[in-house]
């Protein structure tokens, strides 16, 4: 790998890899199809365009977004590496400039969309070219179990029949075991190597309020990150221009984004965010995806999203750069019954219907749950959570509606038996560990073994009383 090593220095500057990025170059470099699942801002695009340099010819790369495209042409160009992006948006002139390439060999690595790379024409005319590596970005919208699913992916396994011995590799942030099995069926994989990142952004702390007064509680947010770099999302073009209106008003800067926008404008929106002209983006889902800004201190959600995929997703649009960041989400239980009204006159088939309620479901279950959200958020996506409590959420950090209620009357027993014995009430049990003892509510002396500072001496001389204390309480709820 040392001749990777010189790629990795000379052209992007480092001298050492992100978590997995080399175990998955390396894979791709052995001639490996591949699935690689890495958090956003975890360094997935050098995956694909590190091994382009190493392995010479023309490595295809299939992404969803022009924009997107774009933004990564230009960093290539800058690198200098030949890349190009083979769109609609091309005059004929420009197509043929990029084709006069293609024969001579002039590019290493060029972006296209899926309806792109399936034209029988465009397809002739690969055939004829190097082609050394193949990569799907944002994979996960090939998967009907995936949050974004895009038809046109499903004709992507033409690739894999038509450069059978070229390796494949696909990427994407989001994927949960399901989506993850159904991207290498849907593309014909040849049994993939797959290489699944932590999920946990450590840096980002997660914040649900109830959705009442809702502009007065977005300007306190607001006023604890000004002039800082945040993205509000809203559910609908409409929503997001009265609020950035009204934020307006208030005298912040802020700009509206989303679809309905004209392209010119909405590359404009664009450009002044990330170039730090305008603070406050509020925008649809059509806003963020390769927008590569890594200083965004805080994105908001105004209103639910429909699965956790997507809200994982636009959340790890913050604090790309390591620092600490804040994602807050606006709940309010009328909104679901809304959105479940959405999908049932959704005309896409019963099926699809089911799936989309049951991830409706899981955000919901993420809006209400009384543990701890970064737990929660990392076992949806099948990644084990051993710790208690985060301290990055709201609710690890002020625990809840009984919570409070019991831990408080653990910390009078505790007082009481301090007293009783004559020591520091701190030598029975931390404050913490009463907390947790709040929040989980163990039964028996099994679980309270398990909560932290509970050796099994304290268990012992300790554990009865505290059972049996939260044993009543629940009794008392009818838990």
């Amino acid at each position: 790998m040392h001749a990777v090593d010189a790629l990795l220095k000379k052209y992007w500057g480092y001298t050492s890899f992100l978590p997995h990025q080399q175990e998955i170059i390396r894979s791709v470099l052995e001639g490996r199809d591949t699935v690689a699942i890495m958090a956003t801002g975890g360094g997935k695009s050098l995956c694909y365009q590190l091994p382009a340099l190493y392995l010479g010819g023309l490595t295809l790369v299939i992404s969803p977004l022009i924009s997107l495209m774009k933004d990564q042409v230009d960093d290539l160009n800058l690198r200098g590496i030949a890349a190009a992006a083979y769109t609609s948006a091309l005059s004929y002139q420009e197509r043929a400039e990029i084709r006069r390439q293609l024969s001579d060999n002039a590019l290493r690595i060029l972006f296209l969309s899926p309806e792109k790379s399936m034209q029988p024409d465009f397809l002739r005319v690969l055939s004829r070219l190097q082609v050394r590596l193949i990569a799907v970005d944002e994979a996960h919208c090939i998967s009907e179990w995936g949050h974004d699913f895009r038809p046109e992916y499903r004709h992507l396994s033409r690739l894999k029949r038509r450069f059978p011995h070229v390796p494949l590799i696909a990427l994407t942030a989001t994927a949960t075991p399901e989506v993850r099995a159904d991207i290498s069926r849907q593309l014909g994989l040849s049994n993939p190597c797959e290489f699944v990142g932590s999920f946990n952004r450590t840096n980002l702390r997660y914040c649900v309020v109830p959705k009442t007064k809702s502009v007065p509680l977005l300007l306190t947010i607001l006023s604890q990150h000004r002039n800082e770099p945040g993205i509000v999302y809203c559910f609908s073009k409409k929503k997001t221009e009265d609020l950035s209106r009204e934020l307006r008003k208030y005298g912040y800067q802020a700009l509206a984004y989303h679809a309905g926008l004209s392209k010119k404008v909405r590359e404009k929106v664009q450009e002044k965010f990330v170039h730090d002209r305008v603070p406050i983006i509020c925008a649809t889902v059509a806003f963020g995806m390769g927008i590569d800004k890594p200083d965004v201190r805080y994105v908001v959600h105004y209103d639910l999203p429909k699965t956790i995929e997507s809200y994982y997703q636009e959340t790890g649009r913050a604090g790309r750069d390591g620092k600490a960041s804040e994602c807050v989400l606006f709940y309010s239980p009328e909104e679901v019954d809304m959105l479940r009204s959405v999908i049932d006159h959704d005309a896409s088939g019963a099926a699809h219907r089911r799936g989309a309620l049951t991830k409706l479901d899981k955000m919901v279950g993420y809006c209400e749950t009384t543990g701890c959200r970064r737990k929660y958020l990392l076992e949806y996506f099948g990644e084990e959570y051993v710790v208690e409590n985060c301290s990055l959420c709201d609710n690890c950090l002020n625990p809840s509606p009984e919570d409070r209620e019991l831990f408080l009357r653990l910390k009078a027993l505790r007082k009481e038996m301090a007293v009783h014995a004559g020591i520091p009430a701190s030598n029975i049990f931390t404050d913490k560990s009463l907390k947790e003892m709040a929040r989980t509510r163990p039964r028996d002396p099994e679980s309270l073994g398990q909560i932290y500072g509970v050796g099994p001496t304290k268990l012992g001389r300790f554990g009865p009383a505290f059972l049996a204390a939260i044993r009543e309480f629940l009794q008392e709820k009818g838990s």
